[in-house]
């Protein structure tokens, strides 16, 4: 009777049927206890020279339990493995010699002298892994022997094969037609719908942000269109999840801001804003086959401690000030937005401040998340109306899930404030920024 008075089982209901749409990016800082149990055993196995057992708990502790990223077998001293990264799989097998994995990037029916060398000149940049050619297919390879193949060595190693060669295949079947994409059967295609909602709101979200800024002294609030600029970058990575060129192309524009040269920002808005217009005159036809759903095995960002979280929060909520106290509050939110956002673009972020993260995005797109087909619509921009008992009840939620990992991680959300979408966006990163996010 209770549930019925008070809402909690049509909250429930909904939650439930929310559709299975991920955003943003994957981020293997989110393994529970037992899975980094995991990796001292690695370790402690090694040690002892037991190399088979070793890789169990080493391929146990990299296997994502929800996306089944990871698929291992062993056989005595022999086993395979296959590792999902995004737009490719890691082929891997090893022996009592050692341990040996080759990635697929592209097909080459023809050989370029273009091609080979662009490979060449990437490989310096590689610490690990090395390009090859195998017949007409161009591939990644990374091996070592089973002495050395400890589980620092082979968490890096794999690591930079993966993530190298996702990122790599798409860019160089765009730049060079030669080449023919391959092995990506895998990938799972998403519904029309959704693309089609992804494009609107990629659209408008330029639109919004371009005519925004059109409205300001380019010169005079340098400052606060960066914000703009950068947050609206950080938006669409999240939001819509691009893959492929689009990706690049996000990346390429964050990139121009955080060029180390002499230029002064209002330039390096400039370029940007060039590259946001491009990005606009995108059709659904280019658009389209950038936006589907992978797994992932790594993330393509490193861990941080959480004071580089507060420190960049806390900087970002400096700088709003003035523009809140003068009148622009679309910029001060979005100046808001842009030190969470950050740190989930630039950081691999521990799993509970990414669902906070989310629960804040959700709040402030809640016409996006409607339109993707989420039940609950947290806030209504028209009335100024927030959903406050399911907020509080999600963030209750999401500490209790990461309460055995974070045991010290109080998010206090009597201190949230309701009266707009500035005060609330304040307040709910003020409390991220002040967590104690201490390992167990």
């Amino acid at each position: 009777m209770l549930d019925k008075l008070f809402g909690r089982g049509k909250k429930k209901e909904d939650a439930a049927s929310s559709p299975a749409i991920l955003f943003g990016r994957y981020s293997d800082n989110n393994k529970p206890i037992v899975k980094v149990n995991r990796w001292t055993e690695a370790d402690n196995l090694f040690k002892e020279k037991k190399y088979s057992e070793s890789f169990d708990a080493f391929f146990d502790y990299i296997r994502d339990d929800a996306t089944q990223n990871v698929v291992y077998e062993r056989n005595g001293a022999e086993g395979r493995f296959q590792l999902y990264q995004g737009s490719k799989i890691v082929h891997g097998n090893f022996d009592k010699d050692g341990l040996r994995a080759e990635v697929t990037l592209a097909k080459m029916p023809q050989p370029s002298v273009p091609v080979m060398r662009r490979l060449l000149e990437m490989n310096f940049n590689l610490y690990y892994s090395r390009y090859a050619l195998n017949q007409d297919r161009l591939c990644m390879r990374f091996d070592s022997s089973i002495e050395s193949a400890n589980p620092s060595k082979l968490y890096y190693g794999l690591k930079e094969l993966s993530t190298k060669a996702d990122k790599q295949d798409d860019l160089l079947v765009i730049d060079f037609s030669t080449l023919q994409a391959t092995d990506t059967e895998h990938i799972e295609q998403i519904p029309t719908q959704e693309k089609e909602i992804k494009y609107e709101y990629l659209q408008r979200w330029l639109t919004e942000t371009l005519n925004n800024i059109a409205t300001l002294d380019a010169e005079k609030f340098s400052g606060g269109i960066a914000y703009l600029l950068l947050a609206l970058a950080y938006k669409i990575d999240y939001l819509i999840a691009p893959e492929g060129g689009l990706l690049y192309d996000i990346e390429k524009i964050v990139g121009i801001y955080f060029q180390k040269d002499e230029r002064p920002a209002m330039e390096k808005n400039r370029d940007m804003i060039e590259e946001f217009k491009k990005l606009k005159t995108r059709s659904k036809e280019e658009v389209f086959p950038q936006l589907y759903r992978s797994r992932y095995t790594f993330s393509i960002v490193a861990p941080q401690v959480h004071k580089s979280v507060s420190d960049t929060i806390q900087g970002a909520k400096q700088n709003m000030l003035w523009y809140r106290d003068n009148n622009y509050p679309f910029i001060a939110n979005q100046i808001l937005e842009y030190g969470i956002s950050y740190c989930q673009y630039s950081f691999s972020l521990p799993r509970a401040i990414t669902d906070l993260f989310q629960l804040f995005m959700m709040i402030n797109y809640s016409d996006y998340f409607e339109a993707l087909g989420f039940k609950e619509k947290l806030y209504d921009p028209v009335h100024n109306r927030f959903a406050q008992s399911i907020i509080i009840e999600r963030i209750i939620q999401i500490q209790a899930k990461w309460k055995e990992k974070y045991p010290n991680m109080n998010f206090r959300t009597e201190s949230l404030s309701f009266a707009d979408l500035l005060g609330f966006n304040l307040s709910f990163t003020n409390e991220i920024e002040f967590l104690n996010m201490e390992g167990k």
